[in-house]
């Protein structure tokens, strides 16, 4: 173990897609950890979150040798991580599919290790948000975002004009910007979600 521990991160990893499984371990030592502490944060569970870390490890072994040198191996198993965190939440609430994926697409881009903002935080502040919406302009929403109806079967269902949709939903979504941009929401929420018309 000492001797791999020498070792840079590039060697552990070249080891590790050889099948060595002392490679695993001290990948294990260096990066389990940070994992647990990442996934406690969306998960407040330490039986949750020890779970997530030991599936992502199953997981590195698995795909050991799909791992590219070229990429950050860090980003690598934080994204590993937050795929497990975010079925996590999908088992708890299937119906709620749409807003989880919320999860991947804040990872784009993004250093998730950083980010104090919790994924039960995101989530209970945009359900607060669509619930503050009038009732008509909420149903238009959910249809358009949870059901992913396109505009003019929406205008046929209840009987409106495509550009009166078109025109609830661009209420919907500033009203939605501007609140979540209070609370530092909208820097990696916004764009993703609302921004598809």
């Amino acid at each position: 173990m000492k001797k791999i521990a020498l070792h840079s991160e590039s060697d552990l990893i070249k080891n590790l897609r050889k099948g060595d499984p002392f490679a695993l371990e001290a990948i294990f030592e260096k990066y389990s950890n940070k994992l647990y502490q990442f996934s406690f944060s969306y998960l407040k569970s330490e039986a949750d979150a020890e779970e997530i870390v030991q599936e992502v490890f199953l997981k590195l072994w698995e795909r050991r040798k799909e791992i590219k040198s070229e990429t950050s191996f860090q980003s690598y198993l934080f994204t590993i991580t937050l795929n497990f965190i975010k079925r996590h939440f999908n088992r708890k609430a299937r119906v709620d599919q749409y807003k989880h994926e919320l999860l991947s697409q804040f990872s784009e881009g993004s250093d998730n290790s950083e980010h104090a903002i919790t994924y039960q935080d995101l989530l209970n502040k945009l359900e607060t948000l669509i619930d503050q919406l009038p009732e008509k302009r909420k149903q238009i929403f959910i249809e358009r975002k949870q059901h992913d109806k396109p505009v003019k079967q929406i205008a046929e269902e209840m009987g409106i004009a495509p550009k009166t949709v078109e025109n609830q939903l661009t209420r919907a979504i500033y009203f939605l910007k501007v609140e979540l941009q209070k609370d530092h929401f909208g820097f990696f929420l916004f764009y993703h979600l609302f921004i598809r018309p």
